[in-house]
């Protein structure tokens, strides 16, 4: 029996989840037809243009851009500004505010690539962010141009496009400082070949950071200048949320081919209230003050429990979401910590939950995880 293991394309049926240059090829390239306002150097779009692309809108020959950001506007276009400058842009805010997802389609709409990407972990070394080396050819050559393996950040200044930083914090701080020089100077200098590389016209940097996962490094002030810094803010209506979770859900559903249908709309209003209400302290009428979970339950934690839940009712239900269905995940997502959060949990279904009589079957559902 052969070993060989033979390679196919995937097609785009196939993938979990395209890039956001990918599936959204279509209105990329209609924007870029239409799109006669002034373009930054380097820039596939226009600002203008770049805008329409994240915001949504109806272009003059009645295309319909669809919106890939529900929240401030103005954000949107204080983002797409600095991208336009020589400051980096850091997205800033809790996890689940849609600070990756934003990065990836404002790389996609101005790059026409979103792949220049640096994952920050706590083992990120230097040759993420600056190069590596490909050390057989470096101990069979020495120092070399061909040894030499680029970092998404150095691709990035050689071809004028925008790398992205993600979870920036998560870096330890004497690798984040690495970022310093080829911010400021625009240069990435290559002592090993006496050389440099300088960026190109177009060239800039997106990060991502929150302050509320642990492991966590401060940013340098020295750091922290060469960014404008964007505050995204969890959903301010329960409107605002409840479409951000609908437009989410549906896209990661069909994608997975878990259901031909939207999701279910009544579901997902009790999810983000459930989430909302604990989050903040109080019920949504103000009558009631409640105790919060140590967890963020962020809009990104309600469209996991709602995908979740519609996979359960998928695979071991007739296909219709239920309380059942949901219960599990919501738990997990409010119960991080066993004691603490659950003595939360347990006050808020009997406070809240067991009150409202159309969640009796959700507070049954969950009553027999607790």
């Amino acid at each position: 029996m052969s070993n060989t293991m033979t390679a196919t394309k995937a097609t785009a049926q196939d993938l979990l989840r395209q890039h956001a240059e990918d599936e959204f090829k279509a209105e990329l390239s209609r924007l870029a037809e239409v799109d006669d306002k002034p373009r930054p150097p380097g820039w596939k779009l226009s600002p203008w243009a770049v805008r329409t692309y994240v915001l949504g809108g109806t272009l003059a020959d009645g295309t319909e851009i669809t919106r890939k950001y529900i929240g401030a506007e103005r954000l949107i276009e204080v983002a797409i500004a600095t991208l336009a400058t020589d400051r980096g842009l850091l997205l800033f805010g809790v996890p689940g505010t849609g600070k990756s997802w934003l990065s990836e389609h404002l790389s996609a709409a101005i790059s026409g690539r979103s792949t220049l990407l640096v994952q920050g972990t706590a083992g990120t070394d230097e040759s993420a962010l600056r190069y590596g080396w490909n050390y057989a050819r470096l101990l069979a050559e020495g120092p070399s141009a061909g040894a030499m393996v680029p970092s998404p950040m150095m691709v990035a200044m050689q071809e004028g496009a925008l790398c992205r930083v993600e979870e920036l914090t998560r870096i330890p701080s004497e690798v984040q400082d690495s970022l310093i020089t080829l911010m400021s100077e625009k240069t990435l200098p290559v002592p090993e070949l006496n050389s440099e590389v300088q960026g190109r016209k177009g060239f800039n940097v997106i990060a991502t950071a929150n302050h509320k996962d642990k492991g966590v490094n401060d940013l340098s002030s020295a750091l922290v200048r060469r960014f404008n810094t964007v505050v995204l803010p969890t959903p301010s209506t329960m409107k605002e949320e409840v479409e951000i979770v609908v437009q989410r859900v549906a896209a990661i559903g069909k994608g997975l081919e878990l259901a031909d249908e939207a999701p279910a709309l009544d579901e997902i209003r009790r999810v983000v209230t459930i989430f909302r209400e604990l989050r903040t302290g109080v019920t949504e009428d103000g009558s009631t003050k409640l105790k919060s979970p140590t967890g963020t339950l962020s809009t990104g934690e309600a469209i996991s429990v709602m995908t979740t839940g519609i996979a359960m009712a998928a695979f071991y239900g007739d296909g219709t979401l239920t309380a059942r269905d949901l219960a599990a995940g919501i738990t997990g997502a409010v119960v991080r910590d066993p004691v603490q959060d659950r003595v939360v949990w347990l006050e808020y279904l009997r406070m809240v939950v067991k009150d409202r009589d159309e969640w009796r079957d959700l507070y049954r559902a969950c009553q027999e995880l607790v």
